[in-house]
């Protein structure tokens, strides 16, 4: 089966990408084991964006592709790093392309070039243990998952974008006028529903130039599915004015100017919104003698209905000129009432503001469900095999009144809270008050090693004292240094630079001092 050049409404669901989760790392080097928190953020996932593009007329890219998805962001790393954003998906839709949900409601109507829609947004990044640690919560065991991305179907409709748009029967001459007054050159021939998509066409007359839009044809019943005019119908709900292209040459029966027209408002009025529009009257083919009688006839009565007529034929273009600077009236005028649209604007969805944080109610079954963005949330970038994450939820919670208002509902020790209110929803014990994390001998998110001083540094800080007391005069002063530093670790020395030196000099004349003792020992041993 081929796949049609022309595809004005399509069905697309975008997901977009899952953030990374942060990182828990703690820094380490030479005589620093616990050298603070260093988890980095994990990226942001990357978002599915419907981008006006103008050089786009037709959606048949997503006509058998309909599913795009963005990439997910990186996770956070030790020594600080933050991972990398997932990379936006950028779709490109033509101009007047509306947003809709199944359902019908419209998210966005994307008019102008450049005009953008975020149709599904990444999830954001779990936080790395650096940047949870405070003044009170130094030192956290744990991260945040980053959350899932925004998953959703949505339909593309195409409007097209047009001043004018033309109106009629099949074989009305449609076609044949954007091709007289245009260089477009759409299918032309002689039998009934030739034209099978809108056809636009450029027009210029004087200082005004417009756009017109040619619809297949128009028949009787067309709102109840028959025919092909009515599907394509909502390409002439932008413009400024219709025209009703009449054939008056027709020689099927019972057809006439007046029975045409009347036939074509019906069907306009059951496809709604477009009873504000200007009218024009377009009796066409009037190089046909017999039709130009017709035109005559009719043309007294169609003015009595207050609509502007105008006798033309396509094939001589007698008439094309007036009707043009007609319809360029009618634009200009159009044009002048409606401000001129930011078409660089960025198009969102509209969020509700106010409110409650939460909701909290009881469930037929006797516990009690916690709906709201922000404990949805925080359930979703908690990892619960972390007793110590799980702490850090309950406290958040508990600050947000969570805790306080199931109490003031009634909720006891143990119900069931649910968090949530679909496939992802969190069941707890209620416990209030009661602190997690009780293998940890310290407040959550504090590691008592951080505040434990060393033995080393104890000794250390000992010797240090002994030695500026002496230097003071508050002790009796050696006559050298040489036992300063002896048998010490590492860590504990804490001299300057000409004292180390002095005290490495006296150290070599101890030990040297003792060499010559020991050998005058053991030369008298061997005398005796």
């Amino acid at each position: 089966m081929a796949i049609p050049s022309f595809v004005d409404r399509v069905t697309v669901h975008v997901t977009g990408g899952n953030g990374g989760n942060g990182c828990a790392s703690v820094h380490r080097e030479k005589f620093k084991p616990l050298g603070g928190p260093d988890g980095g953020n994990g990226g942001d996932g990357g978002s599915v964006i419907l981008r006006v593009d103008p050089d786009l007329t037709t959606l048949v890219d997503y006509h058998r592709s309909g599913h795009r998805s963005a990439t997910n962001g990186a996770q956070g790393k030790g020594d600080n790093q933050a991972g990398s954003k997932g990379g936006d998906v950028v779709l490109p839709v033509p101009d007047g392309t509306v947003v809709s949900t199944p359902d019908g409601e419209v998210l966005a109507d994307l008019v102008g070039p450049g005009a953008e829609f975020v149709a599904a947004q990444g999830g954001k990044g779990g936080l790395g243990n650096a940047a949870l640690a405070s003044s009170a919560r130094k030192a956290p065991g744990f991260a945040l998952l980053g959350e899932d991305g925004e998953e959703r179907t949505v339909v593309l409709e195409l409007k097209v974008v047009a001043d004018i748009g033309l109106v009629g029967f099949p074989s009305a001459g449609k076609s044949s006028l954007v091709a007289s007054i245009s260089r477009a050159r759409p299918k032309i021939a002689d039998y009934p529903f030739t034209t099978l998509i809108p056809n636009l066409g450029v027009v210029v007359a004087g200082d005004t130039t417009f756009t017109v839009a040619d619809v297949p044809g128009l028949i009787e019943g067309a709102s109840e599915g028959r025919g092909l005019g009515h599907d394509f119908l909502r390409h002439v709900e932008r413009c400024a004015a219709l025209i009703h292209v009449i054939d008056c040459a027709t020689y099927e029966p019972g057809r006439d100017p007046l029975s045409d027209l009347d036939t074509i408002e019906a069907e306009l009025t059951a496809h709604g919104g477009l009873d504000d529009r200007p009218r024009l009257v377009a009796l066409n083919k009037v190089d046909v003698p017999d039709a130009r009688e017709i035109a005559e006839m009719v043309t007294a009565e169609l003015e009595q209905r207050g609509l502007k007529v105008f006798s033309i034929s396509t094939a001589s273009h007698e008439g094309l000129e007036a009707l043009k600077f007609a319809m360029a009236e009618l634009v200009t005028k159009r044009r002048a009432e409606t401000e001129k649209p930011d078409t660089t604007r960025i198009v969102i969805r509209p969020q509700v503001a106010g409110g409650p944080e939460f909701k909290v109610r009881k469930t037929p079954e006797g516990g009690w469900l916690v709906t709201g963005e922000k404990p949805e949330r925080w359930v979703r970038q908690t990892d619960f095999a972390n007793a110590e994450a799980t702490g850090y939820l309950a406290d958040r919670l508990n600050r947000l009144g969570v805790e306080k208002t199931l109490l003031d509902k009634g909720a006891i020790e143990g119900d069931a809270v649910i968090i949530g209110d679909g496939p992802n929803a969190v069941v707890f014990d209620f416990a209030p008050e009661v602190q997690a994390g009780a293998e940890i001998l310290a407040r959550r998110g504090e590691d008592h090693r951080l505040d434990e001083v060393r033995p080393a540094e104890l000794r250390r800080r000992a010797k240090d004292e002994e030695y500026h007391a002496r230097r003071s005069g508050e002790l009796e002063r050696p006559a050298d240094l040489s036992e300063y530093g002896q048998n010490w670790g590492e860590d504990e020395v804490d001299l300057s630079p000409a004292e180390a030196k002095a005290a490495a000099r006296a150290a070599a004349k101890l030990a040297r001092k003792e060499a010559l003792q020991r050998a005058a020992d053991e030369e008298l041993d061997q005398n005796e």
